[in-house]
């Protein structure tokens, strides 16, 4: 059994999540339930969940207020939300999972076994440093965390010179000459990462403009990397990369 938690102002989204929950998901123990962000930091050191149901928008102590004073992070962190493009956004680049309200039953259920299958929950203090740090410069999202065989890590995203596909993975070539395996596919990074920074010249690959060191004239062409990678450049999407380059 998994123990969790639900904090959120709203007596209605409390009582709707909690059903669900009791319904949905035999494998959840509710241990408790906050309706602010004072109360939540009590009820997380009294009863050490290892689930967070956290409401974003609270009055007073806000979910992410919360999250900065709690002195424990060692748990998995759900967040519970309206829409809210940005916030959304932040949450993505820190690998954390959200449920947008009102809960879908199927996301809940993909949410809650995304969470059994992680080995260990330690990383959590690191990425909400990542969350903090991108909530802090709003217009500047720089710190993503990418999951790996090992666990999740934080990299600066301007670090990153290109991503190349591999199955149902993606392999990253950072500036400092290393590389990662990260368990996303291309597509979610090339929906992650700012478009006015990272281009998909290809199928297969997704590079950052700002490491592009010449374009190689072709059927479709070749971009060489400032790490002498040469990145295949398709038909389809030529004319687009050269009005990049000409900016």
């Amino acid at each position: 059994m998994i123990t969790a938690i639900i904090i959120d102002d709203e007596l209605k989204g409390r009582i709707a999540l909690r059903q669900k929950i009791t319904n949905y998901c035999p494998d959840v123990t509710l241990l408790g339930e906050a309706s602010d962000g004072e109360e939540g930091i009590q009820l997380i050191e009294q009863v050490q969940p290892e689930i967070v149901f956290l409401d974003i928008e609270m009055p007073g102590l806000g979910g992410f207020d919360m999250l900065q004073k709690l002195v424990r992070k060692q748990f998995h962190l759900i967040f519970t939300t309206a829409y809210d493009h940005y916030a959304i956004k932040a949450i993505r680049f820190a690998a954390f999972d959200y449920l947008l309200k009102p809960v879908d039953i199927e996301e809940l259920r993909a949410a809650i076994h995304k969470i059994k299958q992680e080995k260990i929950h330690s990383s959590t203090q690191d990425r909400l440093q990542g969350l903090l740090h991108n909530l802090q410069h709003k217009y500047a999202l720089n710190k993503i965390a990418i999951p790996d065989k090992h666990g999740i890590h934080l990299y600066d995203i301007n670090d990153i010179i290109h991503v190349d596909a591999h199955s149902n993975y993606s392999i990253l070539f950072f500036a400092n000459g290393t590389k990662l395996t990260a368990s996303k596919t291309l597509k979610e990074f090339e929906e992650l990462l700012p478009t006015d920074l990272f281009f998909r010249p290809h199928h297969s690959h997704l590079i950052n403009m700002h490491y592009v060191k010449r374009y190689i004239k072709g059927d479709g062409g070749q971009v060489e990397m400032h790490n002498g990678d040469l990145i295949d450049v398709s038909r389809r999407n030529k004319d687009d990369l050269l009005k990049l380059l000409k900016r």
